[in-house]
């Protein structure tokens, strides 16, 4: 009895021991894992985002190679010699390309998002361009004298209530270019709809950016992405003037890789373009360009192209319909804002759409902020809510099952709509919004799983 009593302490003691060491491998085994790079799995290769110097002098590559492919026009050679200047500095097994295509999240083609290059500073443009916007005054003097005049000071003090993580930057900056497209790229989105207004002209804040377009494409198309064009209201928009700046977009980027063409349900595959402000023009004007009757008809051309328009009035989808437009965008981030923007009408006008043969593409926004410079419009602000109002926004456009989402916006952040990474920042008097309690990726990181989870569900539409 004695014997039998000490061996069952033993196995017991052995049991335990065994148990012990097996948790202690876990654990072990559990804190190597945490020690990846928590960004790697949206495109930083190599882990770069942990060494600084290492990822400066590759953008620095990045640019000189940019240079010299522009100069030479290949673009399959600069890919090519991409690949040869990364390997051969980096000593690395694989290029950064084919890393890049490896850990970066599939672009989806039915993500569009707006992209704005309006962004100046004195490193490359001689001043600052858009961050130092004025304060909008109120259209009413009685209430826009209770409000602040003036403009913004960067790089301190900018014309947004967010900072981004890369500062008050110029989008002429290759190495800002190239940060944006692999962000983009790491949120799963596939075309970036790009604000346009012909050459020599510009937003009233803003210099002209037609010459940046080629340099966009570039980029986007080192990460599979495709461009697409946002035509702003600029000076004098009617039929004649919009049949010679489609020619003129067509004709000189059209043959870029990186150029958007949707393919239509009857097979054709059509440039597409979002129109902001279209409302602006009357109906009869629009049909001349876009109906196949119209006097300057852009209809079985070698120009014709889908055009969207934006809804703000329920009245607008007649207009829309009447003007020959093949769809309809809602643009505003903000819920409750107009009718095409409140998430509870996206179903009446995706039935409007649908028994028009028109394509919905509503937009979503991770809200809403603009009194850095419209101090008199809080009441239109909405909350991010930790990433809630983001996602409310993306559940109620999957409930109308659209073809294509629109997302609004990569990076303007005058109105903070910007999914772009922002960072805390204090300065003076100035206290910027942040994404806290999350990182400066959240949005990004959002945007992948809705991306994802939009994929997911459209092929069961399609069944």
């Amino acid at each position: 009895i004695l014997n039998y009593d000490i061996m069952a302490r033993f196995r017991r003691r052995t049991c335990i021991i065994l148990l012990l060491f097996i948790l202690f491998i876990c654990s072990i085994m559990m804190a190597l894992k945490t020690l990846r790079p928590d960004r790697a799995g949206f495109g930083d290769p190599f882990g770069l985002g942990l060494l600084p110097e290492l990822q400066q002098r590759t953008v620095l590559l990045d640019s000189k190679q940019n240079s010299l492919n522009r100069a030479q026009g290949d673009t399959v050679t600069r890919v090519s010699n991409l690949h040869s200047i990364a390997v051969n500095t980096m000593k690395a097994s694989m290029s950064p390309v084919k890393k890049l295509e490896e850990e970066l999240s599939s672009p989806n083609y039915n993500f569009h998002i707006f992209y704005y290059t309006w962004y100046g500073n004195p490193q490359f443009d001689g001043k600052y361009i858009h961050w130092n916007h004025p304060l909008l005054p109120h259209w009413d003097p009685k209430i826009a004298n209770n409000y602040p005049k003036g403009r913004h000071n960067p790089p301190e003090d900018i014309g947004a209530n967010f900072y981004p993580e890369l500062g008050s930057y110029s989008s002429k900056d290759p190495s800002v270019i190239e940060a944006h497209m692999k962000q983009m790229r790491s949120a799963s989105t596939g075309v970036i709809v790009l604000s346009w207004y012909p050459p020599g002209m510009a937003d009233e804040n803003g210099e002209p950016t037609d010459d940046l377009v080629p340099v966009v494409l570039d980029h986007a198309h080192k990460y599979n992405l495709k461009v697409t064009f946002h035509i702003e209201p600029y000076k004098d928009r009617d039929d004649r003037s919009m049949y010679h700046n489609v020619k003129y977009i067509i004709d000189k980027y059209g043959s870029h890789p990186a150029f958007y063409r949707h393919k239509t349900s009857t097979g054709r595959l059509l440039p597409m373009f979002y129109v902001y402000d279209s409302y602006v023009t009357i109906p009869e004007i629009w049909a001349n360009l876009l109906t196949v009757s119209g006097s300057q008809s852009i209809r079985n051309t070698p120009y014709d192209a889908l055009f969207i328009a934006l809804l703000v009035e329920e009245r607008h989808k007649h207009d829309i319909h009447r003007g020959g437009f093949d769809g309809m965008y809602t643009y505003f981030a903000t819920n409750g804002f107009s009718y095409g923007s409140s998430h509870h009408n996206w179903a009446s006008l995706k039935a409007f759409c649908d028994s028009n043969n028109l394509m919905f593409i509503p937009s979503v926004g991770p809200g809403y902020i603009d009194t850095s410079i419209r101090p008199w419009n809080n009441h239109n602000t909405r909350n991010r809510v930790n990433g809630k109002y983001y996602e409310t926004a993306f559940s109620a456009a999957l409930l109308v099952r659209p073809e294509i989402i629109s997302i609004t916006s990569f990076n303007e952040w005058h109105e903070g709509t910007q999914i772009e990474k922002a960072v805390p920042k204090r300065t003076g008097q100035v206290v910027y919004l942040d994404y806290k309690p999350h990182k400066p990726n959240v949005y990004l990181e959002l945007t992948q799983k809705w991306s994802e989870k939009y994929r997911k569900e459209q092929e069961q539409w399609l069944m």
